[in-house]
């Protein structure tokens, strides 16, 4: 099966995962999706940040080809997901339901079944699930029945199942939403180390923090449109400069240190309600050496100094007017929708 995956990409040039134009999905009259362009490059984690019923869910279903785009077109690996749907099956894995065909059964009889549908056979299934299991954490509970497992536990199993082919592409539909942060930091570990050995990953999200971590590219993504797209740093910059951050030891010198700092730099800084605390926005990094010369020229010690770049909150509220957050009675209830209608 992984040689049938691995010929399907050497067939194309491999640089884009994923190439979507102008997708649209709409439920009656809510335009859950509105015209969605995605590029998600080979061998990289690309992140989809937005809040609940902002489309990210529908959007991963036509790419994964569960649900018909009303308008707009997509490719997986060069292949169209309407018209060679059957392809790209075999080229993706999607997680966001629960993996198992029979709560009383255990992990590993729910992942050799799963193994044995994609066609492998009894010894290499039963291989393959003890393997996914060591890798997540889950040997101890292996023989335990689902019914059992904890919220954590079979979200972990559900990226397991989804591994079971290796497929090039990996979907993971907000794959760490009500996880402790312990496990969540063992899920972050796992999408990097499957980027590493091969995967492409495009990942949706509502934690800045998970986006922040893991992204390579992130599409931030509001009433079904993508509103920004670019790397961290890009996003980060395109709504405000980083801003440097000093404390003096002896709260007599502050006001010294202010008129320096602004002379220096030539901007307006702002001092803090904490004691001895400046913050002074940062346009040229050049000049920081030459602060810090004349504040010693001027007798003024730091006890601490830092650059502060702008959060993804502060990009997101900026870009949409609204923190990913969103209020619960202004989320829509898309996902529901998306699993109504089904190609």
């Amino acid at each position: 099966m992984d040689h049938l995956y691995r010929k399907q990409l050497d067939n194309n040039h491999g640089e884009w995962a994923v190439e979507a134009r102008g997708l649209v999905k709409a439920f009656g009259s809510n335009r859950a999706v509105d015209g969605v362009d995605l590029n998600v490059r080979t061998g990289s984690i690309y992140g989809v940040l937005g809040p609940n019923g902002a489309g990210k869910t529908t959007a991963i279903r036509m790419l994964a080809t569960l649900l018909r785009p009303d308008a707009g077109s997509a490719r997986i690996f060069g292949h169209d997901v309407v018209k060679e749907s059957q392809i790209v099956r075999q080229l993706i894995g999607v997680t966001g339901q629960y993996a198992s065909v029979d709560e009383s059964l255990s992990a590993t009889e729910n992942l050799i079944i799963f193994s044995r549908l994609l066609g492998l056979g009894r010894a290499e299934a039963k291989r393959k699930a003890d393997e996914l299991l060591e890798e997540f954490g889950l040997t101890e509970a292996a023989r335990r029945p689902l019914k059992n497992f904890s919220g954590g536990m079979r979200r972990r199993l559900d990226l397991a199942a989804s591994l079971i082919a290796q497929p090039p592409l990996i979907f993971l539909d907000e794959p760490t939403t009500g996880l402790d942060p312990r496990t969540r930091a063992q899920m972050w570990d796992t999408i990097r180390r499957l980027v590493k050995t091969g995967s492409t990953v495009l990942l949706t999200t509502q934690y800045l923090d998970e986006a922040d971590q893991l992204a390579d590219r992130i599409a931030v993504i509001d009433h079904g449109r993508v509103v920004a797209e670019g790397t961290v740093d890009e996003l980060k910059a395109s709504v405000g400069t980083s801003s440097l951050q000093l404390r003096v030891q002896n709260s007599l010198d502050i006001e010294n240190a202010r008129r320096t700092i602004e002379q220096v730099l030539k901007v307006q800084s702002i001092v803090s309600s904490e004691a001895g605390k400046i913050t002074a926005p940062m346009a040229n990094a050049d000049l920081v050496t030459d602060l810090l010369i004349a504040l010693r020229a001027e007798g003024i010690h730091l006890a601490e100094m830092s650059v502060q770049k702008p959060s993804l909150d502060e990009v997101f509220l900026t870009l949409t007017g609204h923190g990913v957050k969103e209020d619960a009675s202004q989320a829509s209830n898309e996902s529901n929708k998306a699993e109504e209608v089904r190609v």
